[in-house]
């Protein structure tokens, strides 16, 4: 193959990785419906570019967080396979709330919905039939208090989202603590061990300062 056409293709690698980090970085600032053209813009390539490279908005969307939605999947999968129910529940939980607080805009790639994308669509009705059998799982071991809801774990995601966009360098800490906060709150059993240290947060970050 001529020199011409490898590095043609090592520049349209580049650029793709390029988009993939600006729509990250667009979402995290301005949510998902952020237009095309605003993240073509910091990408530094054309909108037709784009839209070549990415046909949809959830493709787009998806190609983005195409590692975070991997390593979710993978997590759950093993949370699935672990003979400890409320263990997986755990480590699920812990583990997209990390990526939730390193990654701003993965919240909205996650709890997102695209009618009409059915490979968008089947991965998200393959993560709830997960989850729902995950918490079913945790409820009949005994671990988990019986008027948990699935979407309960919906709710524990938005309040998580609050601490990563309002901590600021504090957000990881932060989100450990809450988590563990919550799933004390969930657990039907007594307290099993100390929290994880605080995170020092003031008063003034609630104005989004400090």
């Amino acid at each position: 193959m001529p020199c011409s056409a490898y590095a043609s293709r090592a520049a349209r690698r580049i650029r793709s990785r390029f988009s993939r980090a600006s729509a990250r970085e667009a979402y995290a600032l301005h949510g998902i419906d952020v237009p095309i053209s605003a993240i073509a813009r910091r990408a530094g390539v054309g909108v037709a570019t784009l839209y070549r490279r990415f046909p949809t908005r959830a493709s787009l969307i998806t190609e983005a967080f195409t590692e975070q939605l991997t390593e979710c999947a993978g997590a759950l999968d093993e949370a699935l396979e672990d003979p400890d129910p409320w263990r997986g529940f755990c480590t699920v939980l812990r583990k997209v709330c990390a990526m939730q607080a390193a990654d701003r805009g993965f919240t909205h790639a996650f709890l997102a919905r695209f009618p009409g994308d059915t490979a968008y669509a089947g991965e998200r009705d393959r993560a709830e039939e997960g989850l729902a059998l995950l918490v079913r799982r945790a409820k009949e071991a005994g671990a988990l208090r019986p008027d948990f809801d699935v979407s309960d774990v919906v709710l524990a995601l938005l309040a998580n989202n609050g601490v990563a966009n309002g901590a600021g360098p504090e957000a990881a800490a932060a989100s450990r603590r809450l988590v563990d906060y919550l799933l004390e709150s969930f657990r039907a059993g007594p307290a099993t061990g100390p929290l994880p240290p605080p995170a020092g947060l003031k008063l003034d970050r609630l104005g989004g300062t400090g």
